[in-house]
């Protein structure tokens, strides 16, 4: 029997009510607690209500069950009665395990024995803090304050600190400010920001920034500031090598550097959910490698573990970037003269290549090649591989559904199989890349994905994740593993 229109409006009503009830609690367990609540990977740190239910709706698409605020909600009063310390907690898969595995008790008790490693702790956070240091403060720059400021909770973990910049002119700190409060692509900032000209720092939502001005990595005193052992992120793309960028150690204050571009030489590029685990403790210099490269290297390391690559072929569809000319002009590269806002231009990418030094087994066996669009931000890879072993799409998309869902790659693939999603649809998405399902075409041992990604934001978070892992500050993450490990994910680990 379907419903009338009132019963309709008054179910909506009621889910709306639970939603806003949810906000306080979230919102003390993360101040009081340090407890960042999310919904298969989308935080929901001061999210609105209408977010709230958009993001249960999200989980029925991605695992096929209706995530019930009427669980949801008692589950978050529950686990702010536990006193919990510090820790990630994915109250969708929480649900689901609770669901699936609760064999009877109550709520109270089943979180207590899931989450007994935290429970009574009340705030406690074994991370130590590092600072941070922004090397420039362009696109990637800006975003990954952003999430920084987004992420600094009661002070643990990363810290920005300081931004390092050369003086565009006399207003710049007024500028610089205005840039991270809007944004084009990505929208307002979500918060308050404060200008300091006097002292040259930018205040957002209580975290102080520290506005340098330089435009010698190795001049700069950060101990002047009070910033020590830092983590220098450099976003400026003027040093790719080992020699360049250690500029940065001769600073004080300045401990390790982060490349936020394909490093040169032997430098470890590094694609988090791949080889995060290569960072030693005393690897000075790292890279983050490129968007694309992060984008396409856990697909295809899934597709590999699985089906086997022979040879594939990446071609990237992407938006312009701030190296081409708006209008014709010269440019030292082929065609990136010509109007970024008006043309196709095709241009290299070297990040077939450089998938081979994160993934090693595919040395040798991937082209590429790019069109740049006049589109801003959300770019497209479409991989076209040979297989070792044939499959179907719907296996294909089968397996990698689940690996965006169970796999220790879900914080990198996404998939999606709407049939009216378009490039702005991804504008702001924190996964590396996102499987467009719908697009999928497979012929045996031929297999073409299609693969988009925020070029700027998505990428920004793969380099966030591994600023943590360099300093060492991820919390605990729960629920520690899955309700069970689909059979699709065993058989590609090799189970």
């Amino acid at each position: 029997m379907s419903q009338t229109s009132d019963s309709c409006l008054d179910k909506w009503m009621g889910r709306e009510a639970l939603a806003e009830a949810m906000i306080p609690v979230i919102g003390r367990l993360y101040r009081e607690n340090n407890v960042v609540t999310s919904i298969h990977g989308r935080s929901l740190i001061n999210k609105s209500t209408m977010n709230i239910l958009k993001a249960h709706r999200f989980a029925r698409r991605m695992s096929n069950h209706e995530l019930l605020l009427e669980e949801t909600a008692p589950l978050l009063n529950a686990l702010s009665e536990l006193e919990l310390g510090a820790a990630a907690i994915d109250i969708a898969r929480l649900t689901e395990k609770f669901r699936a595995e609760g064999n009877g008790a109550s709520l109270d008790e089943y979180l207590r024995a899931e989450l007994a490693e935290i429970v009574g702790k009340r705030g406690a956070d074994d991370r130590t803090s590092t600072d941070v240091v922004l090397y420039g403060f362009g696109r990637i720059g800006r975003l990954l304050a952003r999430i920084l400021i987004e992420k600094a909770g009661g002070g643990h973990g990363l810290r920005l600190r300081a931004i390092v910049v050369r003086k565009g002119a006399e207003n710049d700190l007024v500028k610089r400010a205005s840039l991270l409060r809007r944004d084009s692509v990505h929208g307002s900032f979500e918060g308050t920001i404060r200008v300091d000209e006097e002292a040259n720092t930018i205040t957002a939502n209580g975290v102080q920034v520290q506005v340098i001005y330089s435009d010698n990595p190795a001049t700069v005193d950060y101990t002047a500031y009070g910033i020590k052992d830092a983590l220098v992120v450099d976003n400026t793309g003027r040093w790719r090598d080992a020699e360049g960028l250690s500029q940065h150690l001769q600073s004080k204050g300045a401990a390790r550097v982060l490349l936020t571009a394909p490093g040169k030489g032997d430098l470890k590029n590094i694609v988090h959910g791949i080889n995060h685990r290569d960072i030693a403790d005393d690897d000075k210099i790292v890279t983050a490698a490129s968007c694309t490269t992060n984008a396409i290297t856990p697909v295809l390391k899934a597709i590999n573990d699985k089906f086997g690559i022979i040879h594939g072929h990446v071609e990237t569809v992407h938006s312009f970037t701030n190296d081409q000319n708006l209008i014709d002009n010269f440019h030292k590269g082929d065609r990136r003269g010509r109007s970024a806002a008006l043309n196709m231009v095709i241009t290299e990418t070297g990040a077939a290549k450089a998938v081979a030094k994160a993934l090693p087994e595919l040395q040798g066996k991937l082209t590429g090649n790019a069109i740049r669009v006049p589109t801003p931000d959300v770019s497209m890879a479409i991989l076209n591989l040979n297989l070792e072993k044939g499959t179907t799409r719907d296996e294909v998309n089968d397996f990698l559904r689940e690996m965006s869902l169970h796999s220790d790659l879900r914080k990198q693939i996404d998939y999606i199989d709407s049939p009216d999603v378009v490039s702005t649809d991804f504008v702001g998405s924190r996964r590396a890349g996102i499987v467009d399902g719908l697009a999928t075409i497979s012929n045996d041992k031929n297999l073409v994905l299609y693969v988009w990604y925020d070029n700027e934001f998505g990428y920004s978070c793969q380099v966030v994740r591994v600023m943590e892992e360099m300093a060492g500050v991820n919390p605990p993450s729960f629920p520690a593993r899955d309700v069970v490990a689909p059979i699709a994910v065993l058989e590609a680990a090799g189970a």
